[in-house]
């Protein structure tokens, strides 16, 4: 299964901060808007998201047809395709958004807890 570029998001209380934070570490602004509350930092393929009131917790994040640098990756492994083989394996989908196709997510909780996102942009 190819799940796309990996991410970890991290659920923000101050995302100026974070993002001066993050910079201090060596990370790039590579994308976000801070008018809706979210930047994604990078530093070589390594990928931080930092959100401010969109959810709680951190989570892992992965983009199915996306590389670590947003860029398309062909063929890849459909959002809802991964989504059923999880579903297979006896794992509950908390959270689904999307159609039959292009952009879709879902989130699963991991046997510790740890939320895990899934999110297709394309």
């Amino acid at each position: 299964m190819q799940l796309g570029a990996f991410s970890i998001s991290l659920s923000v209380k101050d995302l100026a901060a974070s993002i001066a934070f993050y910079t201090d570490l060596g990370f790039e602004r590579f994308g976000g808007h801070d008018e809706h509350g979210y930047a994604i930092m990078k530093n070589g393929d390594t990928l931080v998201g930092l959100f401010q009131g969109m959810f709680e917790g951190n989570m892992l994040t992965f983009n199915p047809g996306w590389d670590q640098s947003a860029g398309e990756v062909t063929p890849f492994d459909d959002v809802r395709a991964i989504k059923d083989k999880v579903t297979a394996a006896g794992h509950e989908v908390i959270q689904e958004q999307g159609g039959e196709t292009g952009p879709a997510s879902f989130v699963v909780i991991d046997p510790d807890g740890n939320p895990i996102l899934f999110d297709q942009h394309r």
